[in-house]
C-alpha cells in the first residue's frame, strides 16, 4: 500500500466510530500503531478488538478533549510508553442542533466551540509540545466544508470550524521550523451518524423529510454521491505519508467538487 506509515505511532481522537474509526483503520492498514482516543471508551475498546483481530496494532484510550489537564496527561502518557508520537489526528467534535443565530442560546454556542475548537486546541497544543522535542510529527485536523463556505442555521458549528482552518495554518508556521508539518482535511457530506441528525433537523427547518434533504443534496455534489469515510480516510493518510512531506498549512477539500451550501432558509412564523 502506498504512503507506508510503518514504525509511526499515531493518535485519531474520536475514534470510536465514524469518520475516526475510518481513518485509524486506513493509517493501521498503512503500518501505524494506532490509539483510537475518544470519551466513548467502551465503543472504542470494541472497535479497537475487532482491528486487532483483523492483524492490525491498535489499541483504544478513554479521552475527553474539553478537559485541558486530561489532554496533557494522556499524550504525556502516549509517548512515555511508545517512545515517541508521529502522527495526531483531530477527528473529535460535536454538531450542532440546527437553529438560526437569533435563536441560538449561549450553552450550545459555548458546548460546540469547546469542543469542537478549545478540545482541538488542547490536543494540537499537547502534540505540538511532544513533536518540537522530536524535531518531527505531522498533525491532521478535520475541518468541514462548513468552515470555509458557511451554511445557514449552524453558525457555532461554522465558526468552530473555521477557527480549526485558522489554527491549522498559524501552527503550520509556527512548527515548521521543528520539522513539524500541520494541515486540515474539509469533507464534504459523509453519511455518518453526526449528519444523520443535523439532515433530519434540516429536513425540519425546510419542511422536508430525511430522504429528499439527503437526495437534495447528493444532487447538489458535482461527483454525484455522498462522501464514505475511506475518502476522508485516505486523503487524511496521504497527509501524514512521506508523500506529502513538502506540504504544509494546507486545506485539502474533499468534498466530490461540492464547496458548501449556501441556501437561505424561508422566513420562520412571527416570534
Amino acid at each position: 500500500m502506498s504512503g507506508s506509515l510503518d514504525g509511526q505511532v499515531a493518535v485519531v481522537t474520536g475514534a470510536a466510530q465514524g469518520l475516526g474509526l475510518g481513518i485509524a483503520e486506513a493509517l493501521a492498514r498503512r503500518g501505524a500503531a494506532v490509539i483510537l482516543a475518544d470519551l466513548q471508551h467502551p465503543k472504542a475498546a470494541a472497535a479497537a478488538a475487532a482491528l486487532s483481530r483483523q492483524g492490525l496494532a491498535v489499541e483504544a484510550v478513554e479521552l475527553n478533549i474539553a478537559d485541558s489537564g486530561r489532554v496533557t496527561h494522556c499524550f504525556q502518557q502516549i509517548a512515555e510508553a511508545r517512545g515517541h508520537l508521529d502522527i495526531l489526528v483531530n477527528n473529535a467534535g460535536v454538531g450542532q442542533n440546527v437553529a438560526p443565530v437569533v435563536q441560538l442560546s449561549d450553552e450550545e454556542w459555548q458546548r460546540v466551540l469547546g469542543i469542537t475548537l478549545t478540545g482541538t486546541f488542547y490536543c494540537c497544543r499537547a502534540a505540538a509540545r511532544l513533536m518540537e522535542r522530536q524535531g518531527a510529527g505531522s498533525i491532521v485536523n478535520i475541518a468541514s466544508i462548513n468552515g470555509q463556505s458557511p451554511a445557514a442555521l449552524v453558525a457555532a458549528y461554522n465558526v468552530a470550524k473555521a477557527g480549526v482552518i485558522s489554527l491549522t495554518r498559524t501552527l503550520a508556521l509556527e512548527l515548521a521550523a521543528y520539522g513539524v508539518r500541520v494541515n486540515a482535511v474539509s469533507p464534504g457530506p459523509v453519511y455518518t451518524e453526526f449528519n444523520r441528525t443535523v439532515m433530519a433537523q434540516r429536513g425540519q427547518s425546510l419542511n422536508l423529510s430525511e430522504e429528499q434533504m439527503i437526495e437534495r443534496i447528493r444532487a447538489s455534489i458535482p461527483l454525484g454521491r455522498w462522501g464514505e469515510a475511506v475518502d476522508i480516510a485516505n486523503a487524511v493518510a496521504f497527509l501524514c505519508s512521506k508523500e506529502a512531506a513538502w506540504i504544509t498549512g494546507e486545506v485539502l477539500r474533499v468534498s466530490g467538487g461540492l464547496e458548501g451550501v449556501s441556501a437561505a432558509p424561508p422566513r420562520r412564523g412571527s416570534p
